[in-house]
C-alpha cells in the first residue's frame, strides 16, 4: 500500500481526537474501563499516523530543526518528555484526591485493616502469606510490608480488598 495523505491525514486526525478526548477523560477521573483500554491502546494508532506523517512530510521537518523556533519548541518538549520520569515531591502522588486514604490504609495495623476488608486477621494473614509476605505481628501495616512504593501499596490493598476472596 502506497503511503498517500488522502488515507494518512484522515488516520492520524482520527487518532488524535480520540486519543484527546480520552486523555481528557482520564485528566478529570471521568473515563471509563473501556475509555481508559482505548486511550492505551489505540494511542499506537496515533503513533502509527504520526510516524507516517512525519515519513510523507520529512523535508519541511528537517527545515523545522534548523530554525530557531521549530528547535526551541520540540527541544522544549523532548525536555518535558525526559523530566516526566522523575518523581515529582516525596512520592509522586501528592496532587491525587486518592492518595491520602490509601496512604491511611497502608500505614494502619493489619488488625484495622482486617476490620476494613471485613475479614478476621488470621484470614489476612493467609491473604498476604498469599501473596508471599511473611506476617510477623497483627500490628503490621502494608507499608512495612511492602515498603514505600505507593504502587506495591496500592496493588497490595486492591488485592486484600476484593470482594472474591
Amino acid at each position: 500500500m502506497k503511503m498517500t495523505r488522502d488515507w494518512i491525514t484522515p488516520l492520524t486526525t482520527g487518532a488524535f481526537l480520540l486519543t484527546a478526548v480520552t486523555g481528557v477523560l482520564l485528566f478529570f477521573h471521568a473515563a471509563t474501563d473501556l475509555n481508559k483500554a482505548v486511550h492505551e491502546w489505540l494511542s499506537w494508532v496515533f503513533l502509527a499516523g504520526a510516524i507516517f506523517h512525519l515519513a510523507l512530510n520529512f523535508a519541511p521537518f528537517k527545515k523545522y530543526l534548523t530554525q530557531r523556533k521549530g528547535q526551541v519548541l520540540m527541544g522544549s518538549f523532548v525536555l518535558l518528555l525526559a523530566l516526566s520520569f522523575f518523581p515529582m515531591g516525596e512520592e509522586g502522588h501528592h496532587g491525587s484526591p486518592f492518595a491520602p486514604p490509601i496512604n491511611a490504609l497502608a500505614q494502619a495495623p493489619l488488625t484495622v485493616l482486617a476490620q476494613v476488608a471485613q475479614t478476621s486477621p488470621e484470614q489476612l494473614r493467609e491473604r498476604l502469606a498469599g501473596e508471599g509476605l511473611v506476617v510477623t505481628s497483627d500490628q503490621q501495616s502494608i507499608s512495612e510490608l511492602v515498603g514505600d512504593d505507593f504502587r506495591a501499596q496500592v496493588h497490595l490493598l486492591k488485592e486484600l480488598l476484593e470482594e472474591e476472596h
